[in-house]
């Protein structure tokens, strides 16, 4: 993929995808951390800090949803990539079709980075049917709960349909846990019957939605002492080297 990434945007967002330093602070109030976040384009910032393990917000991002939705790649890689996404977006597919293997291969497998996905279900009152998007991602904690979470993920991404084509429905979600081989079908249909993982899907559309976040696929790579990045849409590729190399060469 060439040119200007694509990205899928809720109602009234803007239609300027980016690429921008992440700058996180944080400050207690009422007895409750409030987290402050601010997207700039490049320069400084009295409000900047820089990515600690410690932050709440950056531990936020950086953790699993749940156990079995683990992220890609090594414990220890210093680097952490993370994509806020939506399984019925098309830029989001996209990503998952031209760009996800070649960064898996060359960073994630390699050890250099570790890959995270959180579930942002814009689409939910978007496309049809409503909350589609979003009971697409407890589809995929029902699998991980059967070791299954990036098959299943994979799964949708290999068959989504283009936006405005009704795809998604429990009858489908049960049949790709049978294409991905979950041993107990009955255990998956009952996890996903009785929305089991509702709450972390609304969790994670929380964290995108106090982060600013408007679009998917939105991506947040970070690296402990260093400013995070934030890549909003589809980029090839090569712009997530730079991203990369820069965060390495400590120019990021």
């Amino acid at each position: 993929m060439t040119g200007k990434p694509k990205a899928s945007r809720t109602k009234g967002s803007s239609n300027n995808n980016s690429k921008k330093k992440l700058f996180v602070g944080a400050g207690a109030a009422a007895g409750i951390i409030a987290i402050v976040v601010a997207f700039v384009m490049g320069g400084s910032t009295n409000q900047a800090t820089t990515a600690s393990s410690q932050d709440p917000i950056i531990a936020k991002i950086a953790a699993p949803s749940m156990p079995g939705a683990a992220a890609l790649g090594s414990s220890s890689a210093k680097v952490t990539i993370v994509e806020f996404g939506d399984y019925q977006c098309n830029s989001c597919e996209l990503f998952y079709k031209e760009t996800k293997d070649q960064l898996l291969a060359n960073y994630v497998n390699t050890g250099k980075a570790k890959f995270l996905f959180k579930d942002f279900p814009i689409n939910d009152v978007i496309l049809q049917p409503p909350n589609a998007s979003s009971l697409a991602a407890e589809a995929s904690y029902c699998a991980a709960d059967q070791g299954k979470y990036w098959q299943y993920h994979d799964e949708l991404y290999n068959n989504q349909k283009k936006e405005g084509i009704v795809w998604v429905s429990e009858d489908v979600l049960k049949q790709f846990a049978t294409n991905v081989g979950i041993k107990d079908p009955a255990q998956f249909s009952q996890c996903l019957d009785s929305h089991k993982y509702a709450g972390i899907v609304k969790d994670n559309y929380n964290l995108a939605m106090q982060l600013g976040f408007n679009a998917t696929p939105t991506f947040v790579i970070m690296e402990d002492g260093k400013q995070p990045v934030k890549l909003v849409g589809a980029y090839p590729y090569v712009e997530f080297d730079k991203v990369l190399t820069d965060l390495q060469n400590g120019q990021a």
